[in-house]
């Protein structure tokens, strides 16, 4: 079963919404975090995350989220 680019776009959009949350629990906010829209509208099975830019505060607070959650490797 092939998927639609919409598909691949609402999967994609609902990853980046799980992430936001995920982010929010953690006391991080990325501005820019979205869907990346050049990927999202060619043939690719999935569409890439833009990330986005941050502050310096944001990249600390960033950086302790994923200590504490064991990902310091």
């Amino acid at each position: 079963m092939e998927t639609t680019s919409g598909e691949r776009v609402r999967s994609t959009e609902e990853a980046v919404e799980c992430l936001r949350a995920a982010l929010e629990e953690a006391g991080v906010a990325l501005p820019s975090l979205g869907v990346d829209q050049v990927t999202a509208a060619t043939g690719e099975p999935y569409a890439l995350v833009e990330l986005g830019r941050c502050n310096v505060r944001t990249a600390v607070r960033l950086a302790d989220a994923l200590r504490g959650a064991g990902g310091d490797a």
